[in-house]
């Protein structure tokens, strides 16, 4: 635990400096609001934008009434993190749930330091663990503390459900950082939906071994997640190459979807440092945010 905070305060002290450095003091951080909540309603006044008109209120004959709004000051970040099965892949201590739980570990520290709520749920096929969003450094150390010590029940995965169950749990627009290797079926409408009603980045895990089988000829492979095992010939080209092609076919499928539904995207590599995607992430987002 004193290892990993050690390294989680290093490596937010990186990007920290690294934004203060390359945005010059210009960055609009992504754990502020951005936007405007709605306040109150007022009798309509001549110059009133009519786009404004809350028209429900109005027609109860009372008069003409208009939205008030305020400015959005406090931000509330909600990770999701898939710790099923398919995530056990990597170098131990560094496989792809392990890197999913130190970039969640550094967003929240980084969020909790900028005044923003701070939330979690971890998924398999089954909500594993949910922790209500609050304020202050004590409730990422929480967070923290929840992730290490954390042992999913179950090997499976469910994004289409997970999806549903954050939908259900937060209701207000929030800054939603999902952490998976997004492989799974059949999600992508629920996605749509959660990208519709809050502030969705998708950070996409990756490894290597996913792609570049070494050449063992036939093998037993062992499915984590169903448990099942089936003999395949590795030294085969047209199982290697289908294999690489589904991998290549999941990211253009995403990343195509990010683009579509406005998402913030990045894909991260187990084996790559992780702080400059997150840079170039932030950058992104803060041009962005600037646009609104």
């Amino acid at each position: 635990m004193k290892d990993l905070l050690k390294k989680l305060r290093k490596y937010e002290i990186q990007i920290r400096k690294a934004i203060n450095s390359q945005m010059q003091g210009d960055f609009h951080s992504i754990f502020k609001g951005s936007g405007l909540e709605f306040d109150d309603v007022r009798t309509y006044q001549y110059g009133d934008d009519i786009r404004t008109i809350d028209w429900n209120v109005s027609a109860k004959g009372h008069g003409t009434f208009v939205k008030t709004f305020r400015e959005e000051k406090e931000q509330t970040v909600f990770f999701i993190l898939d710790v099923s099965a398919s995530q056990d892949i990597g170098q131990p201590g560094h496989q792809k749930v392990d890197v999913g739980k130190e970039i969640c570990g550094v967003l929240a520290l980084s969020a909790a330091k900028e005044g923003s709520q701070v939330g979690l749920i971890c998924f398999s096929d089954q909500n594993e663990k949910y922790v209500k969003p609050a304020k202050g450094p004590s409730q990422a150390y929480h967070i923290i503390h929840t992730l290490v010590n954390l042992k999913p029940r179950s090997k499976k995965t469910d994004l289409a459900k997970a999806i549903l169950t954050t939908l259900n749990i937060i209701k207000r627009r929030t800054v939603m950082i999902f952490i998976s290797d997004f492989i799974d079926e059949n999600y992508f409408h629920n996605l749509k939906g959660l990208a519709r009603k809050h502030d969705l980045v998708m950070i996409r895990l990756t490894d290597k071994r996913e792609t570049d089988l070494p050449k063992l000829g036939i093998v037993p492979v062992y499915d984590k997640e169903s448990g099942d095992t089936v003999w395949v010939n590795t030294s085969f080209g047209n199982f290697r190459s289908r294999i690489s092609q589904d991998y290549t076919n999941n990211q253009e499928e995403l990343a195509k979807f990010a683009r579509k539904h406005q998402i913030n995207f990045v894909s991260i590599d187990t084996g790559e440092d992780y702080v400059p995607k997150l840079l170039k992430l932030f950058k992104i987002r803060n041009k962005s945010l600037k646009r609104v």
